[in-house]
C-alpha cells in the first residue's frame, strides 16, 4: 500500500510536516508516526489508507516497479492545462 519512505517523501514534496498530514488524513499524530516508522510498528490498514488518500487528493502519485517504490507530485494546474489540449 504505502511505505514509510513514500509517506515521508510525499510530505516533503508537499512541504508538509507530520502535524499537517495527520490533520489532512484525519488520523492522530501518533498513528501517523507509526505509519512513517521504519521499525515495523503495527498500523491499521484503514490508517494507511487515510494517509494515502489525503496525499493523493493533494497531487501525490505513488510509483512502484521491480526496481523500487517512489512518489511524484502532479500539479493541478498542469492537469487542467493537459485537459484543455
Amino acid at each position: 500500500m504505502i511505505t514509510a519512505r513514500q509517506s515521508r517523501a510525499a510530505r516533503a514534496l508537499l512541504g508538509w510536516n507530520q502535524e499537517t498530514l495527520a490533520d489532512k488524513a484525519l488520523v492522530s499524530l501518533t498513528a501517523l508516526k507509526r505509519v512513517e516508522s521504519e521499525s515495523g510498528l503495527g498500523v491499521h490498514e484503514s490508517t494507511r489508507h487515510q494517509v494515502l488518500r489525503a496525499l493523493e487528493e493533494n497531487g501525490i502519485v505513488f510509483l512502484s516497479s521491480d526496481q523500487g517504490e517512489g512518489v511524484m507530485i502532479v500539479r493541478k494546474d498542469r492537469q487542467s492545462n493537459a485537459n484543455r489540449g
